[in-house]
């Protein structure tokens, strides 16, 4: 009778072990560390540069198991920062981003595919203007473990993928501004204690 009441504690302990590995843990943004960025084509002179570092929400990753992943993640827009104040004040406007009627921009994940131990794609939509697309990012998972510094477990990516601003509804000055952005995401986080 101990041995299988032994037994039986085993395969319990086993199942609930394999369950842990198998969901996801929700993360926290470290919002020092984490930023959305953008490059656009202007006048085919350069790629303007913007960085947004307003993130908010968060996620669930389990490095053992990509496709428990889930985010709702919200950027603020007025967080834009352009290295420049008339120029970052002339994108917030009406014609561009619209911070007054659209404070902020959203991305739910739907779907992370893993391709190798670092690289997957993330596919998700994303709200902007108040108009939503389906967006394909191509991922990397950095890292993840203790911060020496913080003591805390910390996990961190990058993400790059393009999309057309046109989509969404600013049309202002295509072609001379670019239609096409370049996105790249870097994300460090911190796991929830939960």
């Amino acid at each position: 009778m101990n041995a299988l009441r032994r037994t039986l504690s085993g395969l319990t302990l086993g199942l609930v072990a394999l369950a842990g590995e198998a969901g996801a843990r929700d993360y926290v943004f470290d919002t020092v560390h984490s930023r959305v960025s953008f490059e656009v084509s202007h006048l085919d002179f350069s790629m303007a540069l913007g960085t947004f570092r307003g993130l908010s929400g968060g996620f669930s990753f389990n490095p053992r198991n990509w496709q428990s992943a889930r985010c709702d993640v919200r950027i603020d827009v007025a967080s834009l920062d352009m290295g420049d104040a008339g120029w970052r004040k002339t994108m917030l406007g009406k014609s561009w981003f619209d911070v007054e009627r659209h404070p902020d921009m959203r991305f739910v994940c739907t779907r992370l595919e893993q391709i190798d131990a670092r690289r997957g794609v993330l596919e998700g939509e994303l709200t902007l203007l108040g108009v939503t697309r389906p967006v394909r990012l191509d991922f990397n998972f950095n890292r993840a473990g203790m911060h020496k510094f913080a003591l805390q477990y910390v996990a961190g990516f990058s993400a790059r993928g393009e999309l057309r601003r046109s989509e969404f509804g600013m049309t202002r000055h295509i072609p001379d501004i670019g239609d096409n952005i370049q996105i790249r995401i870097e994300v460090e986080a911190t796991r929830s204690r939960k």
